[in-house]
């Protein structure tokens, strides 16, 4: 799936898309500082039925989330520096524990993923606009 947005409502769409094609616990987002990760967790969350707030991972790795089909975690992996820094924080755990893992700079942690199955997002800010890709 394909989308072109232009302003932050734009996002709801996104969501209203995205959601229906959930089909496995895993959602690596990919994309640059500010292309709008945290931004659609914010939608996505809010349309799942949570009413926590949402707010970027980014220094306590991971965000716990709940909604009424289960626990949601939020992981910016972006501070660690390798595989081991990954397996410290729990992760498996945590995936195996989960309604939906939302994982923020998978990069580090891609390879160990071969053989689950798993949903992929990018998003590239063009200055004007957010291309988005949901795999």
């Amino acid at each position: 799936m394909q989308f072109n947005i232009h302003k932050i409502e734009d996002w709801q769409e996104v969501v209203d898309n995205i959601i229906p094609q959930l089909q496995h616990n895993i959602l690596l987002l990919k994309g640059n500082l500010g292309a709008g990760k945290t931004t659609f967790t914010q939608f996505l969350l809010k349309d799942l039925g949570s009413e926590d707030e949402v707010s970027s991972p980014t220094y306590s790795i991971v965000n716990e989330y709940n909604t009424p089909k289960g626990k949601i975690y939020h992981f910016d992996l972006y501070r660690l520096k390798n595989i081991e820094e990954v397996y410290d924080i729990g992760i498996e755990e945590y995936l195996d524990n989960s309604f939906l893992c939302i994982i923020e700079w998978p990069e580090v942690y891609e390879e160990e993923l071969y053989g689950l199955k798993y949903h992929t997002m990018s998003i590239m800010n063009t200055g004007e606009s957010r291309e988005i890709s949901f795999d």
